[in-house]
């Protein structure tokens, strides 16, 4: 593989994501895939020149890290064809949380139409809501939902009772919905991460966990 590629593995869905956003943001690259580490961790690895992989692994560490996220990032040059067959992972589904484990940028051409659209509005955002525990995120995200005119697009869970719900929508109506529906977490379970995208980079939205 001529090109170089980015590692950064962070804790938590939400920071990854706002990681993803912030990398393809910095820097010209490539998402190859994320994939779940089983403790409650996302491994996000990129491709592209050397120059922009280091951009744009900062840019994702330094996003991840402001959220809690505990990341760590690494850059291989060049690396060896026969090392890619255990660095790349091939789909994978894991049966105790019934969901595959090895994301893959989906860039639909119908919903693509419409997101790159959101993409390129700057009132457009995604929100989500990250929470030890489903009573809380159930109660947070219906709160949400009752504060403004938002649209839930998915939830995502990643083992240990971690579970991420993300809504869309107009960016004032996501930040109103996410600034209510966090305070519902306490009492009901643990709050990991609750975080607003304007503008979500389109490596984010073909990553979005479906509905």
């Amino acid at each position: 593989m001529n090109e170089t590629v980015g590692i950064l593995e962070a804790l938590g869905l939400t920071p990854t994501l706002a990681a993803v956003d912030a990398m393809q943001k910095a820097a010209d690259v490539r998402v190859l895939q994320c994939e779940l580490n089983d403790f409650y961790g996302v491994c996000t690895k990129i491709a592209g020149s050397t120059e922009a992989v280091r951009t744009a692994i900062e840019a994702g560490r330094q996003a991840a890290e402001r959220m809690g996220g505990r990341p760590i990032a690494d850059v291989i040059p060049r690396p060896d064809p026969r090392a890619m067959q255990a660095i790349l992972s091939p789909p994978e589904h894991n049966p105790l949380i019934q969901q595959d484990v090895v994301f893959f940028p989906q860039y639909e051409p119908a919903p693509t139409a419409q997101r790159a659209t959101m993409s390129q509005n700057n009132s457009s955002a995604l929100g989500l809501i990250e929470t030890q525990g489903f009573t809380a995120v159930f109660e947070a995200i219906d709160t949400a939902c009752k504060a403004a005119n938002v649209e839930v697009v998915g939830k995502e869970k990643l083992g240990g009772g971690y579970v991420t719900v993300v809504i869309r929508g107009d960016l004032s109506a996501v930040t109103a919905a996410i600034e209510a529906g966090k305070t519902k977490v306490e009492g009901l379970g643990k709050l990991i991460a609750a975080h607003v995208l304007a503008r979500p980079s389109p490596a984010v939205l073909a990553l979005l966990p479906k509905a």
